[in-house]
């Protein structure tokens, strides 16, 4: 039998993926003061025993002042290595391929975590000890009024920011992350450059930001690890960033060196993953149309991402030729064994010999029983 598409290595430069299932960056906010936990081992470790190809660590901030809330995972400072680099090591050891999402939250950032509201800092956060801190962005315009002013960056904000990137890009190498990606979505820092309801100007302007910053990454990364940029490949919203920029984008990145662009959407003017979309309805699969159009038009490679719920959505996309990789969060939340049970699924594990040795020895006896005792699964 043929191997399915979705358990087929990929080369991306100097590094295999033992199949084409990435698991997304996803915030937990439970850093301490920058610094990875126990928390963020297990919950990392869980979707590289499952099976993934590569587990990426959540937005990693490049700056202190560049966290979404005071619980972010940061690579701001040196110190902040030994306990990525722990995380790195036991996703390898795994089988799969450690990487990270470098980020500046920009005017996002000095907000709540999600579970305490998921916007502006209120009095109940100040109780908590989470105090605000001056935010940057392309112009001062908040998200609204309810949102801190950002200060407008200066030309020395720019060389400082540039040279974060450049650092955190070491400390990523340091740490033993085989991948970055660079977060250029959702309403951070790199995405308000883009859009032109938070950046007015032509297109040429508003890309040139975040292409230094992909350019200062690449010349900081060595040439046989992967680059990755996730768009939001739509703003979303009327008068926004369409996928047409985003095909220019992608072209201007392929140029500078980068190999994947993560194809997501939404969030300038609020939360990427809000359930009321005013443009682009929301169906499994909806974003896959952006990386789609993304490799066809710009000739680079693709991750789709969002509302993945199959792996026989997830095979069928590969199949057509409409990206090189899936990405899955919220269902790796619900099933960390989803790539196992997926090789299950799709015929391409019958033997369990995919699974960890600490349970696959167990489970073939398990299903050999189940079969004895006439149970169907």
């Amino acid at each position: 039998m043929t191997t399915p598409l979705l358990f087929q290595p990929i080369e991306l430069r100097g590094v295999q993926l033992r199949n084409r299932i990435v698991v997304s960056p996803m915030c937990q906010y439970s850093a301490s003061d920058g610094m990875v936990t126990d928390w963020h081992l297990v919950h990392l470790g869980k979707f590289a025993q499952g099976g993934a190809g590569a587990v990426f660590v959540e937005a990693t901030a490049v700056e202190k002042r560049g966290r979404i809330t005071h619980g972010d995972a940061g690579i701001w400072d040196d110190s902040q290595i030994p306990g990525l680099r722990r995380v790195a090591a036991f996703i390898k050891e795994q089988g799969a391929t450690p990487a990270i999402q470098l980020a500046h939250a920009g005017r996002k950032a000095s907000m709540a975590r999600p579970w305490y509201g998921n916007g502006p800092l209120t009095q109940a956060d100040l109780d908590r000890g989470d105090r605000p801190w001056s935010t940057i962005a392309p112009t001062d315009a908040p998200i609204d009024a309810a949102w801190i002013r950002p200060r407008a960056m200066r030309e020395g904000d720019f060389q400082v920011v540039l040279s974060a990137y450049r650092n955190a890009a070491r400390r990523a190498l340091a740490a033993g992350f085989e991948i970055i990606e660079l977060h250029a979505a959702h309403g951070y820092l790199l995405h308000t450059f883009l859009s032109p309801l938070s950046n007015p100007g032509p297109l040429e302007c508003r890309m040139r930001f975040p292409l230094e910053v992909a350019a200062e990454v690449r010349k900081a990364w060595p040439d046989d690890r992967p680059l990755f940029v996730r768009c939001s490949s739509v703003d979303d919203v009327e008068a926004g960033w369409t996928l047409e920029d985003t095909v220019e984008l992608a072209k201007r990145l392929k140029a500078l060196g980068v190999d994947v662009v993560d194809c997501s959407s939404g969030g300038i003017l609020g939360s990427a993953t809000a359930a009321t979309k005013t443009v682009v309805q929301r169906v499994p699969g909806f974003q896959i149309p952006f990386a789609e159009k993304v490799r066809r038009d710009a000739g680079i490679g693709t991750m789709a991402v969002g509302l993945i719920l199959t792996p026989q959505q997830a095979e069928e996309a590969l199949k057509q030729g409409r990206a090189d990789l899936i990405a899955i969060g919220r269902e790796a939340l619900y099933d960390p064994n989803w790539p196992l049970h997926a090789a299950a699924a799709l015929g391409a594990d019958p033997e369990f010999e995919r699974w960890p040795v600490q349970y696959g020895w167990w489970l073939t006896r398990r299903e050999g029983l189940l079969r004895k005792l006439g149970v169907r699964i």
